[in-house]
């Protein structure tokens, strides 16, 4: 009986010995790199999500075993998210002025980088039924027009293209992103919207851009930073530098984005 007993221990122990030895293959890499030492959350201004999302491919090549989570919306209402205790590495805004709302609540680690440009365009329904041809076309009675809230960056850009050129536009909605303006113009809720020229190109053929000089007036410059609370700030930091590295500014390029 003490012999069955002993053999039994014997074989416990020398079971447990095995597990440890590798034959889980999962086994070393749990304990030695924990899943939230892999991932970094990137919040980031919806005009971003093209762009970022194939850099985000990108990365997770170079450093396998690595997850890059994104969360895009106006930056507003990112800077709100974070401030109130959003788990985030990594915050991309696409203006300056909402970065400084970040920095200034002590939610920023370092100084932000300055990584893209962006300008605004007019977009109307394929084809522009309604024959809009300059930004002073966007204040006509007949004309249905959605832009950006004035708190997002896009809705800051189009009342100082306002103040410039002395046009008052009366739209029927103030979205909170600039995809939400897109949103509205290629589903047929409005005549016309203020968008990014990246958004009008990603859209295709569901809408026509319309140019005006005006936007030159208010261009935006998009920075990125490490926050306070980043609980992979090693791995965040490497994704940063990509971001404001040469080959992502291939990508800004390609996407339409201006270089910093």
């Amino acid at each position: 009986m003490r012999a069955r007993v002993v053999a039994a221990l014997l074989g416990t122990v020398l079971a447990l010995a095995a597990c440890g030895t590798g034959d889980d293959p999962t086994s070393e890499t749990t304990a030695s790199t924990p899943e939230s030492a892999e991932t970094v959350t990137v919040f980031a201004a919806a005009s971003l999500k093209a762009p970022f999302t194939q850099l985000g491919t990108l990365f997770e090549s170079a450093h396998p075993g690595s997850t890059v989570e994104f969360a895009f919306a106006g930056s507003s209402d990112l800077v709100a998210q974070i401030t109130q205790g959003a788990p985030a590495d990594i915050f991309a805004s696409a203006d300056t002025a909402n970065m400084d709302k970040a920095v200034e609540a002590g939610v920023v680690s370092g100084d932000p980088a300055n990584f893209a440009t962006n300008t605004l365009t007019i977009v109307t329904e394929p084809g522009n039924p309604k024959g809009i041809t300059s930004f002073a076309d966007l204040t006509r009675s007949d004309t249905s027009v959605v832009v950006c809230a004035p708190q997002v960056p896009c809705g800051n850009a189009t009342s100082r293209i306002e103040t410039a050129t002395g046009g008052d536009i009366t739209p029927v909605s103030e979205e909170s992103s600039v995809t939400d303006v897109l949103g509205k113009v290629t589903s047929g809720q409005a005549d016309a919207g203020l968008v990014y020229v990246t958004d009008a190109a990603a859209a295709g053929d569901k809408v026509t851009a319309v140019p005006f000089p005006e936007s030159a007036d208010a261009v935006n410059t998009y920075p990125i930073a490490l926050l306070e609370e980043s609980q992979n700030p090693q791995l965040a930091s490497k994704f940063l530098e990509f971001v404001i590295g040469d080959e992502a500014r291939t990508v800004f390029a390609e996407a339409g984005f201006g270089a910093p």
